[in-house]
């Protein structure tokens, strides 16, 4: 499943395989590849802004995805 976007709420950590931001208190998913057994949800950090005109931490997203036939 493809869902919407997050924006990350604009502002997070992102250092090694530690991240952080203030949107995991609203989403228990908000950023990057969820698996749970055979089932897969993207959420994509999205491009632009709400609000406050710039990012800090959490970098804008665009995400391609290749289909290819099994």
């Amino acid at each position: 499943m493809l869902a919407g976007h997050t924006h990350g709420m604009q502002f997070g950590i992102e250092i090694g395989g530690f991240r952080w931001s203030p949107v995991q208190y609203f989403y228990d998913e908000w950023a990057d590849l969820y698996t749970q057994g055979r089932q897969h949800l993207y959420v994509n950090r999205g491009f632009g802004y709400i609000g406050y005109p710039g990012r800090i931490g959490i970098l804008p997203e665009i995400t391609i995805f290749e289909l290819k036939r099994a």
